[in-house]
């Protein structure tokens, strides 16, 4: 887990979507990285991505 948060990090911070694929897998493997797909959902509503009942949904 540890040793791919700084590859899943730097393509959190891209610009573009990474995709809900991807999100969902660092979502359920990484609490670390929760916080920042947190953010990037509230920055970026129109991914058309939620949090409901700490579950991330299309």
């Amino acid at each position: 887990m540890s040793n791919l948060r700084p590859e899943r990090m730097r393509k959190l911070k891209m610009a573009a979507n990474p995709g809900f694929d991807f999100l969902h897998e660092c979502w359920s493997d990484d609490p670390a990285l929760v916080i920042v797909i947190k953010k990037l959902l509230a920055k970026f509503p129109q991914w058309g991505i939620a949090i409901v009942g700490g579950e991330l949904l299309i």
